[in-house]
């Protein structure tokens, strides 16, 4: 059995080796977006994943937690951040910034649910303390300086 090579460059190529195996030698570049390995092709296209292979990312699940204590606090389910912790068995700080989502601009909220945020952002730049104010968040976003 042989091995796996990835190259970055080049065209592709089938190489029979004399006891009729076929090689085949494909042109792939792996890339990073918000966390996801995601396969560019030779001619330049992003290879598509897989239905079963797609999962929300860990933004995104963030952002749905964070709404959904929102919910509970709004409908009296609970009374404070400290019963959401308590219940869900984490640090109250951690609910705090999973809450901290819920107030991002639309935009930013918009992008999360894309996965279309820039590569260098986690999840810990956007849920701690962010800017109040929604030009400042995408400035965040976008490593520019509200004007």
């Amino acid at each position: 059995m042989s091995g796996l090579h990835i190259h970055k460059n080049g065209t592709p190529e089938v190489i029979e080796s004399s006891d009729g195996r076929l090689t085949l030698s494909v042109p792939i570049q792996f890339k990073r977006r918000a966390g996801r390995k995601l396969i560019t092709l030779p001619n330049g296209e992003l290879g598509e994943p897989r239905p079963w292979g797609i999962a929300p990312t860990a933004l995104q699940l963030a952002l749905a937690r964070g709404h959904r204590w929102l919910a509970m606090l709004e409908s009296g389910q609970v009374s404070s951040l400290r019963e959401i912790a308590a219940q869900e068995g984490v640090d109250n700080s951690y609910v705090s910034r999973m809450m901290n989502l819920t107030v991002l601009s639309p935009d930013i909220v918009e992008a999360i649910l894309d996965d279309a945020l820039p590569d260098h952002l986690t999840l810990f730049d956007i849920a701690v303390d962010p800017p109040a104010l929604w030009e400042g968040q995408e400035a965040l976003i976008s490593n520019r300086h509200p004007g």
